[in-house]
């Protein structure tokens, strides 16, 4: 019988065939029209329909007919085999109704997760290097997007829920607000091997580890049983809630007290502000000198008005890190809120001056990066068709430093919670074969690196033993360089916190880190090239999956010894150990038994470094890149820098945080 009229009797066969009850289908959001999945696996297809009816499914590779009866719940569930690599294919179901999946596609499907930059977009807030060319040339028909949507859970769920009806074909319509850092993932892999590839992005910004991780799993550490219990009553939730409420009115108000520009009236055009201090803005504080600031800071500038603007209302455009008060001339304007979101102020005529105009600021910031940031293109005051820039000196001063007063009440958003992502973005996949998973997280979790180097290893383990895959292909992104730099060495949360990445790839078989200390951005925590993080993330794939003999990690720190007053370090992957720009060796401190640590000269001695310094007669410990925004040039034949590294194993800032 010709393939053709086998599809004309199958066809016919389907139906024909009797069924047992009527019904319709519904099928999990991941089961679609363009959906690819995992080649030469056995791959579950279930759903619900009505109780007791016979759900009949054929898969259009191999012409096989499976059949399932639905238990008195609806359920059903199929096993298909799938073949090597290939496509277009389709599924058919019928339980009574009949529904094909069409251009489906057999090849290797990975899981993107972590938080904001996993999830930032090409194009969106995201804005990618050279966005637009790469949303225009993002024609790429066999590999596949499905997006999940922010969701959380206190339990876990059996069904994903999506941006989409199902999965979309990558193509310049569907790609722009798609993860960048899969997308080039995805991108090398299969312009290296021709073969489809399906992205399940499941990822959210400024998420915390712990809530990625499955409730069994975190109950083995016991640092999180508080939250999961209140996560598990509602009395607990609403009490915990409640008091919480109660300690931040209190915590509030002692912070509105302490604060000094309150008190002296900082806002009024008449305060005398000549001996504060200045910055140039925008530009978020820590890069210059609020660095690691939280707290409130006041900013202020003086301005004419410009002949055009005159007797206008104008516009006052700025972004501000995380909330803010405007006065113009004492005359209080308005107050916003969030980090990422574009102030657009409008400023009374009836308020503006000739000359002499005065703008403060009243800026909190509640972690991580403050101030006023952006493009000077951000900083604008317009009037009509007329505006101009208030990029340049701004006078400053410190209304309160959090650090001065008793900690702060916290209560974590519903996202951070321990094991609610878990159950909600994960959990409703563990069904699914996959190839692997690529992760790209850290930074909320960088005040507590030590307790990371207990939560990233568990949270592999959980999602290779939740997924039934064993030792699963994980590969992550180590933290890049960002705020800051600092002229000595010193410590760092960052560096820990890569430290704790750099362990778990140590000490978990089949993971692999992309190291990109090379490529952040000082002012920008969500650094604008993806493209090389996707690339080194595939190197990684290409060498150790899919056979392609690749170059893929920079150096790695291996072991030391003393001699003299050397230290003497050697590592793995140190084939032609070098400076990335041909000069002299950077990023090296050394210390002795005082612990202090003095930068280092640094010279390749064959397949090691040699590390010394005049002002470290007897040294014991030497540090490479050990800073928020390290410099470091060390790499090796592959191009790739090198991971920062300790070989002292003295006590961290954050230790015994939690």
């Amino acid at each position: 019988m010709n393939s053709i009229l086998r599809n004309i009797f199958l066809a016919t066969v389907f139906f024909m065939a009797p069924l047992s009850a009527e019904g319709k289908a519904v099928l999990p959001s991941f089961f679609s029209n363009n959906m690819v999945l995992q080649q030469k696996s056995n791959v579950p297809v279930w759903g619900t329909t009505a109780a007791g009816a016979t759900v009949k499914v054929i898969s259009s590779w191999d012409k096989k007919s499976y059949t399932s009866k639905a238990d008195k719940e609806g359920n059903w569930s199929v096993t298909l085999k799938t073949p090597s690599y290939g496509g277009p294919y389709s599924v058919s179901i019928n339980d009574g109704d009949y529904l094909v999946l069409e251009n489906i596609l057999i090849g290797e499907v990975w899981l993107c997760s972590g938080q904001s930059n996993m999830e930032m977009p090409l194009d969106g807030w995201g804005k990618i290097n050279n966005y637009e060319e790469e949303i225009r040339n993002a024609a790429y028909p066999q590999i596949r997007l499905l997006q999940a949507t922010h969701t959380t859970s206190a339990t876990p769920l059996n069904d994903l829920k999506i941006d989409t009806d199902g999965w979309q074909v990558c193509s310049p319509s569907t790609i722009s607000n798609f993860s960048s850092t899969a997308y080039f993932f995805a991108k090398k892999i299969y312009e290296e091997k021709h073969i489809p590839i399906g992205l399940l992005h499941s990822s959210w910004g400024g998420t915390v580890i712990e809530a990625w991780i499955s409730k069994g799993a975190l109950k083995e550490i016991h640092d999180f049983d508080i939250a999961i219990k209140v996560l598990e009553s509602v009395s607990d939730k609403e009490a915990l809630k409640k008091q919480f409420d109660a300690d931040s009115k209190v915590w509030n108000a002692t912070m509105e007290k302490a604060e000094r520009g309150n008190n002296g009236k900082w806002e009024t055009k008449e305060f005398d502000y000549s001996n504060w201090k200045t910055m140039q803005l925008p530009q978020f504080w820590e890069n210059d000198a609020l660095v690691g600031f939280d707290g409130v800071a006041w900013f202020k500038k003086e301005f004419n008005l410009p002949t055009a603007m005159k007797g206008k209302d104008l516009q006052l455009n700025f972004y501000a890190d995380d909330d803010d008060k405007l006065w113009v001339n004492g005359v209080y304007i308005g107050t916003t809120s969030g980090y990422n979101v574009l102030r657009n102020y409008t400023i009374p005529a009836n308020v503006l001056k000739e000359s002499g105009n005065v703008i403060a600021i009243r800026v909190t910031d509640n972690t991580g990066g403050g101030g006023i940031y952006g493009k000077e293109t951000d900083l604008i005051l317009k009037g009509g068709n007329e505006s101009f820039s208030l990029a340049g000196k701004w006078y400053y001063a410190v209304g309160v430093d959090f650090t001065e007063l008793p900690v702060r009440p916290y209560l974590p958003a519903d996202q951070n919670q321990p094991t609610v992502l878990y159950n909600a973005m994960i959990h409703p996949l563990i069904k699914l074969p996959i190839a692997g998973a690529i992760w790209y997280q850290g930074e909320s979790n960088a005040d507590r690196a030590y307790q990371y180097q207990t939560l990233f290893p568990m949270l592999i383990s959980d999602w290779r033993n939740k997924f039934g895959i064993k030792d699963m292909p994980f590969y992550f992104v180590q933290l890049t360089n960002y705020m800051k730099a600092k002229d000595e060495p010193g410590a760092s949360a960052w560096a820990e916190l890569r430290e704790a990445q750099f362990k778990t790839l140590l000490n978990l078989k089949n993971t692999g880190m992309a190291v990109i200390t090379d490529i952040g951005d000082a002012g920008d925590i969500h650094p604008k090239n993806k493209q090389d993080v996707g690339y080194r993330l595939a190197r990684i794939a290409l060498s150790k999956i899919y056979g392609i003999p690749m170059s893929y990690s920079g150096p790695l720190y291996k072991s030391f010894n003393k001699k003299g007053s050397d230290i003497i370090v050697s590592f793995t992957f140190n084939e032609t150990l070098k400076s990335t720009d041909c000069r002299s060796l950077k990023g090296f401190s050394i210390a002795g038994k005082d612990k202090v640590f003095h930068w280092a000269e640094a010279k390749v001695v064959g397949n090691t470094i040699v590390v010394s310094s005049e002002k470290v007669k007897d040294p014991v410990a030497v540090r490479y890149n050990w800073a928020d925004n390290p410099d470091g040039n060390l790499t090796n034949s592959s191009g790739l820098p090198a991971s920062s590294f300790r070989t002292d194993d003295w006590q961290g800032i954050t230790f015994g945080n939690k």
